[in-house]
């Protein structure tokens, strides 16, 4: 699976939003009937209802994951003083299912870049038990911080990623 982080890497993923780390479980992100792969770009109206998410680990329903969403790029790819901004924060998804099973802290917010090409960051953590996450609401959804909340909640390095991305749609474009 290490090849798995190579998009990550080239995408810049991996140093402005998460440490390198070799992934260990599958994660399929998909919106409505298309998949989500590194680097893909993707309407904003395309991905404006939440995503089926699903976490593949071996079949253990004992272990649960974190998936986080951000978006590393706000306002703007140039000049992305607001990164991190948090699109989505589900804990406590059980192995095997996806992340309608999770506890949802932070509810979905559809992607919606105004300036340049936006990268859209989903991570998933290994939790160390169920209920392991302090599930406390950030202040803000700017300034969230993948790293630092891995660090708060002892969650480790990711155990998978995915990214795309997406830019402002004219109105051509939404017809």
């Amino acid at each position: 699976m290490a090849r798995m982080s190579e998009p990550l890497i080239v995408g810049r993923v991996i140093g402005d939003v998460l440490e390198r780390f070799t992934p260990t479980t599958k994660i399929s992100v998909s919106y409505g009937n298309k998949q989500v792969y590194n680097g893909h770009e993707f309407y904003p109206s395309a991905v404006a209802a939440n995503p089926r998410v699903h976490i593949e680990e071996g079949g253990d329903m004992r272990t649960f994951f974190t998936l986080v969403m951000t978006d590393p790029d706000v306002p703007g790819p140039s000049d992305p003083y607001l990164r991190e901004h948090l699109h989505w924060l589900v804990t406590d998804i059980p192995g095997t299912t996806d992340a309608t099973f999770g506890k949802e802290v932070v509810s979905y917010e559809m992607p919606k870049p105004n300036i340049g090409i936006h990268r859209f960051v989903f991570a998933v953590f290994k939790q160390k038990g169920r209920q392991t996450v302090k599930n406390q609401l950030p202040t803000s959804r700017d300034h969230f911080n993948t790293r630092r909340f891995a660090a708060d909640n002892d969650l480790g390095l990711p155990v998978a990623a995915v990214f795309f991305n997406a830019q402002r749609e004219t109105a051509a474009r939404r017809r």
